[in-house]
């Protein structure tokens, strides 16, 4: 399974769960959604609303708009 982080470089909450992504070592693909148009197109896709909501973190198919940290490791898990 392979966990993508959509947000900005800007964003705060972005930068917390990179961070919390590279304190458990674990690999994940970074997608910002600001300087890339279809990095931005895809997360629209995610959602019916078709808005950025970011950010946001899947994990293979599972999508975490947000997500706090008990579930965020929760699903983490699924991968271990």
């Amino acid at each position: 399974m392979k966990i993508k982080l959509y947000g900005t470089k800007r964003c705060h909450k972005t930068q917390y769960y990179k961070k919390y992504l590279e304190d458990l070592s674990l690999e994940y693909e970074f997608l910002d959604v600001e300087l890339n148009e279809a990095n931005a197109l895809a997360l629209r896709s995610l959602y019916e609303n078709r808005k950025l909501n970011f950010p946001t973190v899947t994990i293979g198919e599972k999508k975490l708009r947000n997500p706090t940290n008990k579930d965020l490791k929760k699903w983490i898990g699924t991968l271990i």
